[in-house]
């Protein structure tokens, strides 16, 4: 077993297939659940990588919210990509550059990942309303008890609202 990867993570990749233009709800944790993105400034870089993905025309990204420890991104494959090789690319450039930042910052202890192995995601069916889910997702601050109003929080984003 790898240092940190649970014995059971392989199962999270079974049956996985990535369709063109299918749209995905994927939630991604940091590692051992830390509060990393309760920093303003590290939260802007996972917003950057997701953004990234979009201009890159990888996704056509619809909502997303970064919590302290957890990401939900709702989001359609373009271009052939695949669902692992997005999230690879979010996470692996958001990691390096989160932990880039903390080592000149001076932080004296990094830990080995910013996220967990693997991630969550569901192919959402043509019948499902993307705007309710959109909704759903960008409300989670509100029910974590964050803030009163969404827009006090500053770390989403849906192509409707």
């Amino acid at each position: 077993m790898i240092y940190g990867q649970s014995p059971h993570s392989k199962d999270l990749r079974k049956g996985r297939y990535s369709q063109h233009n299918q749209t995905y709800l994927a939630t991604t944790v940091t590692y051992q659940r830390q509060r990393v993105f309760a920093d303003f400034c590290l939260g802007r870089i996972v917003v950057q990588a997701l953004r990234h993905q979009h201009q890159q025309g990888n996704v056509h990204s619809l909502a997303f919210v970064l919590m302290p420890d957890h990401l939900h991104w709702l989001f359609t494959l373009q271009n052939d990509n695949t669902l692992a090789e997005v999230m690879k690319h979010v996470k692996g450039s958001s990691s390096y550059l989160i932990q880039k930042n903390r080592r000149e910052c001076g932080a004296i202890h990094l830990h080995q990942s910013l996220w967990q192995e693997g991630y969550h995601d569901r192919a959402l069916r043509k019948e499902e309303d993307l705007q309710q889910i959109a909704r759903y997702i960008v409300a989670n601050p509100l029910r974590a008890g964050l803030v009163d109003k969404i827009g006090d929080y500053p770390l989403w984003d849906a192509v409707w609202l």
